[in-house]
């Protein structure tokens, strides 16, 4: 039987430090990671990818903000992510069917646009942190928040005034069973793009929610609800480590999860970079994965590549 792995694709897959984002430089780098990726599918693994989509739903906030300054409606975060899901997955079905024709591997490579429900009791939703969008006076971020009941928190390095969202976890991936039986008749299947759209559902109604979920958890969420085998989660750097750019820095190669859980208590991982990835890989392997891979695209050619999490 085919090995089955999802693959979260990191912000570095569509854009690298020092560029604008245009869609030449983001379909360039889609198709390098892609030529990556198709060193799994030589393998004749069966492949999910999930991806972020942090700087392009930013730049979709801010055509949004534009218009509204002409009177069009800005559109909701859940509709930012919607609209994201389905560019970013286009330039990756693009960027792997032209990889996949130069290696000869014949594959369907399929997209679904994903909601992902979070609990509306997440505490999450009672302390937005995450920031989304474009950066205001302190004026404007006030005249906003009392237009539109938004929280508008102060950005650290003094850029300004930006709208924070909740980051709640995500709780269940809908047409997850599609996913799955979609993946193992060997089609490459794009999905929880940018965390998945986030929704509430109740009995009776599905309703979009201002917020972003991690997209490394929605990832490993998918990797655990399919049965993947591997789960990778592709960085800038070729491994974990602790230390990190001191004296005394250490490449880690394979770790428990006990001993990832207590690097990540001494704080050796930051917040907003290494830490989420870390607390995603646990995540899959309590739950029934095999391992977790950390690394860099370009190494996905070596069987033993990366920072691997294990029990």
């Amino acid at each position: 039987m085919k090995k089955l792995a999802v693959v979260a694709f990191g912000g570095n897959a569509l854009l690298r430090s020092g560029q604008k984002g245009t869609y030449k430089e983001q379909l360039d780098n889609v198709e390098q990671t892609c030529e990556s990726l198709c060193n799994l599918l030589k393998r004749n693994y069966n492949v999910v990818i999930g991806h972020g989509n942090g700087p392009q739903v930013g730049n979709v906030m801010l055509q949004h903000e534009a218009g509204r300054a002409k009177g069009i409606e800005a559109m909701p975060m859940d509709f930012c992510v919607a609209e994201t899901q389905g560019s970013i997955a286009y330039m990756i079905e693009m960027g792997l069917r032209n990889v996949m024709a130069r290696n000869d591997i014949q594959r369907n490579v399929v997209t679904l646009v994903t909601q992902v429900a979070v609990n509306k009791l997440d505490p999450m939703f009672k302390n937005p942190t995450k920031p989304v969008g474009p950066y205001y006076t302190k004026e404007q971020a006030d005249a906003l928040a009392a237009e539109t009941g938004a929280t508008y928190r102060e950005d650290p390095k003094g850029n300004g005034w930006r709208k924070v969202v909740a980051s709640p976890k995500p709780v269940r991936i809908n047409n997850i069973k599609v996913v799955e039986q979609l993946a193992k008749q060997g089609n490459v299947v794009v999905t929880v793009g940018g965390g998945g759209i986030p929704v509430v559902e109740e009995s009776d109604r599905v309703t979009g929610v201002e917020a972003v979920i991690d997209k490394d958890l929605a990832s490993a969420l998918c990797a655990i609800e399919i049965g993947a085998d591997e789960f990778y989660i592709l960085t800038d750097v070729p491994k974990v480590y602790i230390n990190f750019r001191k004296e005394n820095e250490q490449a880690l190669d394979t770790i428990t999860i006990a001993e990832a859980k207590k690097y990540l208590d001494e704080g050796q991982f930051a917040e907003g970079s290494m830490a989420p990835k870390v607390r995603a890989a646990i995540m899959f392997v309590e739950n029934g994965g095999k391992e977790c891979i950390i690394t860099e695209a370009g190494q996905l050619n070596n069987p033993h590549c990366g920072t691997r999490i294990v029990k």
